[in-house]
């Protein structure tokens, strides 16, 4: 015969077997959150202990480069040239160079630093400037073995070049990895011949990326403060997977050593250079056929642009893609394949990166309204670009000269240019506009460094050929409340854009 069980123990027994529920959702949802944690923890990576592993891994790969030069006896060589200022100067002069004066020639070595991308090929990637103009070419391995290197193909513009020392040799090689996924923050490791002391290994973080250090058109520089001096150029810079990220190539230092700004290639730009080089033998970049600029406050607003963005086109080759695309001078390119155009700097390197002959969609700001625009690309090293700046140029022969008129609202004088003018000046005869005879001392115009003899050839992108028109136009930008006017301007056979603010 069952009992009933009294109510006070009915309740105490729901309590514990609620407690225990309570303590085991507790306890699942303590171990779910570990899970996350741990698995976030392995993709948000911290400082690590040490870098022991990774140096042994990655130091096979990394190579001395040696290189030698003969030198005229009167020619001055690396390591031996007198600090300007130097009282030996005058003495050298004065009595003569006992370096040179027609001796025996002798040589001059350098070093640098480069990696195996191929190790059963043999290909080493280092600076163009750490082999330039060297008769002969040493890769040293880590264990000291020397071999002779080939120059496959070099590539100035981006500091590039190629080597091969030959298949049959027990080499490592290293990868490239993805530059674009690098952070601002993240680990960096570089290794390289600093100072002639090979196998160094230093580290940092990647300080800043995009970098614009004039060292030629392409620069898009990863900036780091790993440690990186003389003897380090052409070396890797690698991220903590092992990856090449980045060639170190240039410092900034007033010393000659490191004061924790250094500079490097961009592996994503690398790459593909190292690829052309070793299919061709040399680059295959891109051509679009325009000059350039950058766009300005000042210009964005005289356009009608609503931020200084894009590369504004200064002038189109006759005859180029752009020509033949509909690109005019005034253009802003805005985008490019598809992708925003931020500045004027990038759009050489979004062009050179482009495969030639490939037909791209390219947007463009004229007249105050975008418009589209399809053009197939050339090839930029089919290209003589200096016989292009030469022929570049003409127009009608201009009409009637008159009067010098003075537009007060621009701060200048103006005369239309005639014949006589232009042969007073050195202007092409051919050329069309409106001359700028006086600049008014604390104009716009002045602080944009307009000068007597620049030729106005536009403004606000329309055509001028007489002052009234210049005058007409300004007038026209003032009944539209624009505060500035955008300026063609060609002096010495180049052309610009600038825009002058409107006065009163």
């Amino acid at each position: 015969m069952s009992h009933p069980i009294p109510h006070h123990r009915r309740a105490r027994a729901a309590t514990a077997a609620g407690r225990l529920w309570l303590g085991r959702a507790i306890a699942t949802t303590l171990a779910l959150t570990m899970a996350i944690v741990l698995a976030a923890s392995a993709h948000a990576r911290g400082a690590p202990e040490g870098f022991a592993d990774l140096a042994e891994r990655l130091l096979p790969a990394v190579v001395n480069i040696s290189t030698t030069q003969e030198m005229e006896g009167g020619e001055q060589g690396p390591g031996f040239r007198l600090p300007p200022g130097s009282p030996l100067e005058d003495f050298f002069e004065r009595f003569g160079d006992p370096r040179g004066g027609g001796g025996p020639p002798r040589q001059a070595q350098s070093l640098g630093s480069g990696f195996v991308i191929d190790a059963e090929a043999g290909i080493v990637v280092t600076n163009n400037h750490v082999i330039d103009g060297a008769d002969e070419i040493k890769v040293i391995l880590q264990n000291d073995e020397e071999l002779t290197a080939e120059l496959l193909g070099t590539d100035p513009k981006t500091d590039i070049a190629v080597l091969s020392v030959g298949e049959g040799h027990n080499l490592t090689q290293v990868p490239f990895g993805d530059s674009d996924a690098a952070r601002i923050g993240d680990w960096v490791v570089a290794i390289g011949n600093p100072l002639g002391f090979g196998g160094t290994v230093t580290a940092g973080i990647v300080s800043a990326r995009g970098r614009d250090i004039n060292a030629g058109p392409y620069d898009n520089f990863i900036q780091t403060d790993a440690p990186i001096n003389r003897g380090n150029s052409g070396g890797p810079l690698f991220n903590l997977d092992g990856e090449v990220i980045g060639i170190n190539t240039a410092i900034i230092s007033q010393s000659g050593g490191s004061i924790g700004i250094g500079f490097a290639i961009p592996s994503n730009q690398a790459e593909r250079v190292v690829q052309q080089i070793r299919e061709f033998g040399t680059t295959k970049r891109g051509w679009l056929g325009v000059n350039i600029q950058g766009v300005t406050d000042d210009i964005a607003e005289s356009l009608g642009l609503s931020e200084a963005m894009g590369a504004l086109v200064a002038n189109v080759y006759d005859d180029s893609p752009a020509d033949r695309a509909g690109f005019k001078s005034g253009d802003v390119v805005i985008e490019f394949n598809g992708e925003k155009v931020p500045n004027h700097r990038a759009l050489p390197r979004m062009v050179a990166n482009t495969e030639v002959g490939k037909t791209v969609d390219v947007a463009v700001w004229r007249n105050g309204e975008r418009e589209e625009l399809e053009v197939t690309l050339g090839e930029l090293e089919k290209v003589d670009l200096a016989a292009l700046r030469a022929e570049d140029g003409g127009g009608d022969a201009p009409g009637g000269s008159e009067s010098v008129v003075s537009v007060e609202a621009l701060g200048l004088s103006l005369a239309e240019l005639d014949a006589q003018i232009a042969e007073r000046l050195e202007i092409d005869p051919d050329t069309k506009g409106v001359v700028v005879t006086d600049v008014a001392e604390g104009s716009d115009a002045a602080e944009k460094a307009l000068q007597p003899g620049d030729v106005i050839l536009e403004v606000n992108q329309n055509p001028v050929t007489t002052p009234g028109e210049v005058a007409a136009a300004v007038q026209k930008a003032q009944d539209a409340n624009r505060k500035s006017v955008l300026l063609r301007v060609e002096r010495d056979g180049e052309q610009r854009f600038t825009a002058v603010r409107i006065q009163g």
